[in-house]
């Protein structure tokens, strides 16, 4: 009892500062149900966090929609698919665009989520208006997304579309010639052909194409055999 009433006694943003050091999620709604001073505490500890990743999570729309709204402060945000499987579809990030730190994200991963399509990530990126690095790789979109980046995301510098096969010249041109500070794009496993990259070249000579084969590849054309 005295234990319990030492605890009781810690004032609010100090228990908001040691559930913040807290990464396992399930120990955080376990905390939150001990009693309202702890809820509260919980949800400031979430306010503060700069940083999200639930990758290695059993995570669903609702769950992590619920999460990302406390964290209003929120910078990077990583829902990457992994073998443990968090299962994010659509409708969780149509959940997340409404959150209030949504706009200033400069981070997402949304490596490998293959239950995600067009729809869910447009309503995403319509109002990540401060994102600089996207990992869109292992999913199915298509160009109606890159459209949607090229509108929307005009401080993109990073962007993986890793065996995005769905994707196509056309969306990447637009992509290119609307994100003017895009750094670096990764290409990996697309089925774009190598005359796209050197259009790519042309609209930004500085722009680092990934894999590095696929620019030598667009830079150094093979020759051309002749008949003999």
């Amino acid at each position: 009892m005295d234990e319990e009433a030492a605890i009781d006694r810690l004032p609010l943003h100090l228990l908001a500062y040691i559930f913040s050091l807290v990464t396992s999620f399930t120990e955080l709604a376990q905390a939150s149900g001990v009693c309202k001073k702890w809820r509260k505490a919980v949800n400031q500890s979430m306010a503060r966090r700069e940083s999200l990743s639930f990758a290695g999570w059993k995570m669903d729309d609702d769950s992590t929609s619920r999460l990302v709204h406390l964290a209003y402060n929120l910078k990077e945000l990583d829902i990457s698919r992994s073998r443990w499987g968090c299962h994010i579809t659509d409708n969780g990030l149509y959940q997340i665009a409404s959150a209030r730190c949504v706009a200033n994200l400069s981070s997402i991963s949304l490596w490998g989520m293959t239950a995600i399509t067009d729809y869910g990530v447009v309503q995403l990126v319509s109002r990540t208006s401060s994102l600089q690095h996207l990992n869109i790789g292992g999913t199915f979109i298509t160009d109606e997304s890159l459209f949607a980046i090229a509108e929307r995301c005009h401080h993109l510098k990073t962007i993986s579309m890793w065996c995005c096969r769905h994707v196509t010249e056309r969306g990447l041109l637009v992509l290119v010639n609307k994100c003017r500070k895009l750094e670096s794009i990764n290409l990996w496993g697309t089925r774009v052909p190598v005359d796209c990259f050197i259009a790519l070249l042309t609209i930004s000579p500085a722009l680092q194409i990934k894999p590095i084969q696929l620019l030598l590849n667009a830079q150094n054309p093979p020759p051309l055999l002749h008949a003999v």
